[in-house]
């Protein structure tokens, strides 16, 4: 696929032959700038990059017992939102990068992953099953509003009718409501919404360019108003800064139209712990004992508890506490916990005729 174009905004441009997005020039009025305002909220400048990658595969297996899923997409490599707690931080090591700012900010996209996905899906061994797409990186992070290779990628999986499913906490995934409504009317796809906090100020220290939380309950009420069925992840809680916000969180999907819900406390795998640590002593650091001394309590003495089946699962009585409020909520707006059952038999490889139109 072609680099995009240059692009201006936010202070940003994009240099088309190094494909470097640099985000270090001044800040320029354009469309662009008001698009993304709107979508992911005013952010800190930072300076970004992109960098191709070229895999040799795009479709990541995995056989981990406590995911439910086992197959998954990420368009990119890091992420812009820059959540602080992201578990996903510490795989940049394996570029010899930090999982600290390089993460957010030293990104690697991969144009090459539709072309790769449809070569994949027209083998005769590919079973099928749904496919999850936003488990490591957002697929919407704001690079996919000139990238496009998220948008590509779900065009392959319409053009094969295979299902799958999607994570993100940015309003922008309402841009492919075209695909999205018309798949999800055949089954063929949910939309999970992350929502931490409903207070913009949190939001914004946790998920620095993420979209505010107002926009993700508008993308739960367009994507449910067309049809989607789209759930709620009331994660990650944070003790003692967003723990009191459970109840109202749930309230506000299901008020947007969400059919579900889930939630999981903060996890602080390898180096996501100091990071945090880090946070809690610039913005918290009257609550960083107590906020860790809770997270210690339900990971068993330690900051983080990385063993299958109990990792997702916080032990004691503050975690039992969480878990109730969840509950107790849920049941109160009519919102479930069941995992949407998509439909694997439709899946069909295009004949000849069809491909000879991509």
């Amino acid at each position: 696929m072609a680099i995009p174009p240059p692009v201006h905004g936010r202070g940003a441009t994009l240099n088309a032959r190094s494909a470097r997005f640099d985000d270090s020039a001044r800040e320029d009025e354009g469309d662009w700038l008001d698009a993304r305002d709107d979508i992911d909220g005013e952010a800190p400048r930072l300076r970004t990059t992109v960098t191709v990658e070229k895999p040799k595969s795009v479709i990541t297996y995995q056989r981990s017992p406590d995911i439910p899923f086992d197959r998954s997409i990420n368009a990119y490599r890091g992420c812009e939102h820059g959540c602080i707690y992201c578990f996903a931080r510490p795989t940049h090591a394996f570029h010899n990068l930090s999982p600290g700012l390089d993460f957010e900010s030293r990104l690697f996209a991969k144009p090459s992953a539709p072309a790769l996905l449809r070569a994949e899906l027209m083998k005769k061994a590919y079973v099928c099953a749904p496919i999850a797409m936003g488990t490591n990186t957002d697929p919407y992070q704001p690079i996919e509003q000139h990238w496009k290779i998220t948008r590509q990628i779900l065009e392959i999986l319409q053009e094969f009718d295979h299902p799958f499913t999607i994570t993100t906490k940015s309003a922008r995934v309402t841009r492919d409501l075209d695909i999205l409504a018309p798949m999800a009317a055949q089954g063929l796809a949910a939309v999970m919404m992350s929502v931490t906090s409903l207070d913009a100020k949190i939001a914004r220290t946790l998920e620095p360019r993420a979209s505010a939380p107002q926009q993700r309950l508008r993308a739960i009420r367009e994507l449910s108003a067309a049809g989607v069925p789209v759930f709620v992840s009331v994660s990650p809680v944070v003790p003692a800064i967003t723990d009191h916000e459970i109840e109202a969180i749930v309230e506000a999907a299901a008020e947007a139209g969400a059919r579900g819900a889930f939630s999981l406390m903060v996890r602080l795998p390898h180096e996501v712990a100091p990071i945090f640590r880090a946070w809690l002593d610039a913005h918290f650091p009257d609550r960083k004992a107590k906020v860790m001394g809770l997270i210690r309590e339900a990971r068993g003495g330690k900051d983080n508890d990385g063993n299958f089946h109990t990792r997702f699962r916080p032990q004691g009585a503050y975690a039992a506490m969480l878990r109730t409020r969840f509950e107790k909520a849920c049941r109160k707006h009519g919102l479930g916990h069941e995992r949407l059952a998509l439909d694997t038999s439709r899946f069909r490889r295009p004949g000849p005729e069809q491909l000879g139109l991509f």
